[in-house]
């Protein structure tokens, strides 16, 4: 199976979706390589970078999950080169 390098960036702008947030990352959690959360207090929003070693179709599945939360944006970023896992 081909697996890419992804770094998803989310912003969090609604609190009360964190809990869907969470649940959606401990799902897609195999492929987690590391994830780094910055509060952004100033603006009342939360940064969020999340790092992937995954298959094409689970980084679009799990931004895809993330996108359609209330409140929540995310965009990926994936290496050029695909490895076989």
């Amino acid at each position: 199976m081909a697996s890419r390098i992804a770094v998803i960036g989310i912003i969090v702008e609604e609190p009360d979706s964190v809990k869907e947030l969470n649940q959606i990352l401990h799902e897609y959690g195999e492929y987690i390589i590391g994830r780094m959360g910055i509060p952004c207090r100033q603006r009342g929003v939360n940064i969020i970078s999340v790092a992937m070693d995954a298959p094409q179709d689970m980084i679009n599945a799990m931004t895809g999950k993330i996108g359609r939360l209330a409140g929540i944006s995310a965009k990926t970023v994936c290496s050029k080169k695909a490895e076989n896992i």
